[in-house]
């Protein structure tokens, strides 16, 4: 298998679904859906593609090519996902990759390596079991967690997440990295839709997370690295981003052979 083979299926494991314009071949060419790498790696039944429009698509992966990823992992513990998640929200998970490049790109030039990505599914998780730990084993128990307040908000704090009246908030991802002075630090992306109103809004505006208008990939706002003002350090930015092929820019192999330590 080509090095951008590999590249490809880590990129599309790491963030469950990504669009064909932010894959790139051998050549250094957008991945085209029909022909060349990308069909290489459907007939061996790596990947399936998800036809959109205008002859594009989106990437995601099958059983089998988490499998290869798996087989091929290194020390890192970085989590790789194959079909389709939520079916519903693929538009908007494919630009948690484009929002991440951005990120990843602004944290490299500043002297970072990145270690890994946490999807919110990832995160949610964790914290499932933390509100779930004491139902475990118990068959008299009927399923509602029991967590005080202050637990819950114990737990968000050291988990770098902002929470407000016993709810916690979520990134689309979060890029666990070390700076360049070999600390270990966070920081949170959000891809922000139309569908973003109200109370729901006014939360991700107050998160502290690096939020990116899923309309036109600009980053609306951020406070830093990590959740409401992490205690592991912050670094404010702006940048502004292009919908379809990322900026007209080759994304970075590095990004994703971080993915594969």
């Amino acid at each position: 298998m080509r090095g951008s083979e590999s590249r490809a299926l880590a990129t599309t494991g790491a963030f469950r679904v990504v669009h064909t314009d932010d894959l790139r071949d051998s050549r250094g060419q957008a991945y085209d859906p029909r022909s060349g790498e990308l069909r290489h790696l459907r007939e061996q039944k790596l990947v399936r593609t998800i036809p959109i429009r205008d002859g594009r698509a989106l990437v995601v992966l099958t059983e089998r090519g988490r499998d290869v990823l798996e087989r091929n992992r290194h020390e890192r513990e970085q989590h790789f996902y194959s079909g389709l998640q939520r079916p519903r929200e693929l538009l908007h998970d494919a630009k948690v990759y484009q929002a991440y490049e951005r990120e990843a790109e602004r944290l490299r030039e500043d002297g970072a390596v990145i270690h890994r990505v946490m999807l919110d599914t990832e995160l949610k998780r964790e914290y499932q079991q933390f509100l779930q730990e004491h139902n475990r084993g118990r068959p008299d128990s009927d399923g509602r967690p029991d967590r005080s307040p202050d637990e819950i908000a114990r737990w968000a704090m050291d988990h770098d997440l902002p929470e407000k009246d016993g709810h916690v908030q979520f990134p689309d991802a979060r890029i666990v990295y070390e700076d360049r002075d070999g600390r270990e630090q966070t920081r949170d992306i959000e891809v922000e839709t139309l569908n973003y109103r109200g109370a729901h809004a006014s939360a991700k505006a107050s998160s502290g997370f690096s939020r990116h208008s899923a309309a036109g990939m600009r980053v609306v706002g951020s406070r830093g690295a990590g959740g409401g003002g992490s205690r592991r350090g912050s670094g404010g930015f702006a940048f502004t981003a292009s919908t379809g092929r990322t900026g007209g820019r080759t994304p970075d192999p590095r990004l994703a052979e971080e993915l594969l330590r």
